[in-house]
């Protein structure tokens, strides 16, 4: 079942929904919207697609997208990091999707590993978890870095206990809109699945709810109303930092989600980075660490930053 969240804009006058939606999400033509949606919600109440929609209003689609035979290797360039017989180690770019699921069967991470390594396809079996072949851990689609792949089986477990057992150091810059009332501490809180939109997550004081997560972080320096954060995972939730941030009142810069739009970068994107990832590698107790390069997107808003606003450094 895949799920599609969207919210009207750009409208001079109301607009049916049926129409709204097929012309600006290429996969609903109209005659899919009657045939092949399970749900459809007109802020949060069950509507027709003959129901009118105007600026601000909040379209949740529910349907049936159709599960693929088998995975085909797509060459898709990647920025290879490290590798050898174990492992592929990958700067991500922004905007890929870790691994096929509903809603994103084609053009993912996994697709591009199975042609790196040669392979010609990969049956696919979501209960034996091929879909997600080599993948041990996730970044957002829009969160770019570091992300390690396993070559083959014994690999694969290797460095899923080392997730399990939190034996793993990953980093993450990010630019936020705000400055945190402390220089540095952590976000300690549960998590939980927002109930009035499941594509975003929550925090709860309530310990018997959602899951525990928590976030290291260090303001490095700050340019007027906004600040470069350095970050590190001591759990890996869902949007868990993206949450963290939005909880200290300092939203990352161009989050869709759980951001709020800026005139300054109006066109900013996610400006959320894993930089770091330290990890004993397959057979190896010895302590590796991969770092990646700061993406062109952070270098253009900071230099429009330091244009701008005097550059306080915390120390």
């Amino acid at each position: 079942m895949a799920e599609i969240f969207i919210e009207v804009k750009d409208l001079e006058s109301s607009q049916r929904l049926d129409t709204y939606v097929s012309k600006n999400l290429e996969k609903f033509s109209r005659s899919r919207l009657k045939n092949g949606v399970e749900k459809i919600l007109l802020n949060d109440k069950i509507a027709k697609l003959s129901a009118k929609v105007n600026n601000g209003d909040k379209i949740f689609i529910q349907w049936q997208d159709p599960i693929p035979e088998a995975l085909i290797p797509e060459n898709i360039p990647l920025e290879i990091l490290y590798e050898d017989e174990n492992v592929t180690v990958v700067n991500k770019k922004q905007g890929m999707v870790t691994h096929p699921a509903c809603g994103n069967w084609s053009g993912t991470l996994v697709h591009a590993l199975l042609y790196h390594w040669g392979m010609t396809e990969s049956k696919l079996d979501e209960k034996a978890g091929n879909h997600r072949r080599g993948i041990v851990h996730r970044l957002d689609k829009d969160t770019s870095g570091i992300i390690i792949c396993a070559k083959n089986f014994n690999s694969e477990e290797w460095l899923q206990n080392q997730f399990k057992e939190r034996r793993v150091k990953k980093e993450y810059i990010a630019i936020v809109k705000g400055v945190p009332k402390e220089k540095s501490g952590s976000v300690k809180i549960n998590m939980i699945r927002d109930s009035k939109n499941r594509k975003k997550f929550t925090t709860t004081d309530d310990s018997s709810k959602g899951k525990f997560s928590h976030t290291v972080y260090r303001c490095i320096a700050t340019y007027g109303n906004y600040s470069l954060m350095k970050l590190k995972l001591k759990t890996g939730r869902t949007h868990q930092i993206r949450v963290h941030m939005k909880y200290l009142g300092c939203p990352i810069l161009g989050d869709p989600i759980y951001g709020t739009k800026d005139s300054l970068f109006d066109s900013a994107t996610l400006m959320l980075h894993s930089k770091t990832l330290g990890i004993r590698l397959p057979q190896n107790e010895d302590f590796t660490t991969f770092d990646s390069s700061v993406p062109i997107r952070f270098k253009k808003v900071m230099h429009k930053l330091h244009k701008m606003y005097q550059k306080i450094v915390w120390k």
